[in-house]
């Protein structure tokens, strides 16, 4: 392993996190105001239960209010509207996001629209969608975002490089992309219906794979020298006792030997998610107390 090549999220992140808790005590200190999250979980789904604590740990550990709410699996689609209504309208609570995925019975597009475009740290309101696409000032879903500053810490100016999205999902494919196009870069955006992948994939000198296929990008898939972030988290057999490991969406061993640079998994990604969860709420909780947003 050639330690150099590895993009430490763990690393920046905490950095992140450093940045938001400071910030946090000076909304406290100079605005008396204190960000509240507000995380909803449905269920007892157990990887979003994980999620969702670790996400009101670093909340709190960060000198804000975490004020979620955890309801059973049977609740309905209305009882869970109200719930995101009640959030909207109270002042403490600064931004909100509803765990996905929610149970069958409950459409996640409807609970989306419900929330206030101004509290939706998730970023993924229509608004806040079309903000991004335009290049107007909102909240940016966190996943695009963290992948976003590691490849600037990386690499600084981002202009004229070729990207490729693996990926065209919603909550990571086309932000990455509309992303990417506002730091200058040439984008394509390519899926499991693309023509000649592997092609694609070798014209990139930013590589993002999200595509939620284990291993599914080998080495000879890579540019030699590309920078290459992997949002991919899936459970592969670690042994015949049934212990299970994650990995990516790129063959971790074989792109190390061809990239200039890439992100782990575990370690490259994920932890950059959170943290930007939490620059989001310090941001919207600046925008709705017309308070000047700091340089988080």
């Amino acid at each position: 392993m050639e330690p150099e090549k590895i993009i430490d999220g763990k690393a920046l992140a905490a950095a992140l996190r450093v940045r938001v808790a400071a910030a946090t005590a000076r909304l406290r200190d100079e605005h008396a105001v204190i960000p509240g999250l507000a995380a909803v979980l449905v269920g007892d789904d157990p990887a979003s239960q994980v999620y969702v604590r670790n996400k009101n740990r670093q909340t709190v550990e960060a000198g804000m209010n975490s004020l979620g709410r955890a309801l059973p699996a049977e609740t309905s689609e209305q009882a869970l509207l109200e719930v995101v209504e009640e959030l909207n309208a109270d002042p403490s609570v600064h931004g909100i996001l509803v765990q996905l995925p929610l149970p069958a019975h409950i459409g996640a597009s409807a609970v989306i629209d419900c929330i206030d475009p101004e509290k939706d740290v998730d970023g993924f309101h229509l608004r806040n969608v079309g903000r991004l696409a335009t290049g107007r000032e909102g909240l940016v879903p966190c996943t695009p975002l963290g992948c976003m500053m590691l490849l600037e810490d990386r690499l600084g100016d981002l202009t004229g490089r070729e990207a490729v999205i693996v990926g065209r999902s919603n909550i990571v494919g086309k932000p990455m992309a509309q992303l990417l196009l506002g730091a200058n870069c040439t984008v394509t955006v390519a899926h499991s219906r693309t023509r000649d992948l592997p092609s694609v994939c070798r014209r990139a000198d930013i590589l993002v794979a999200a595509v939620g296929r284990a291993r599914m990008i080998g080495g000879d898939w890579i540019k030699p020298g590309a920078t290459v972030i992997d949002v991919g988290i899936n459970r592969v057999a670690a042994d015949e006792a049934g212990k299970t490991r994650l990995v990516g969406d790129v063959d971790f061993g074989p792109a190390m030997e061809v990239a200039g640079a890439i992100t782990p998994v575990p370690g490259g990604v994920g932890p950059m998610t959170i943290a930007c969860l939490l620059r989001n709420t310090v941001v919207a909780a600046c925008r709705q107390n017309g308070i000047q947003v700091p340089d988080i």
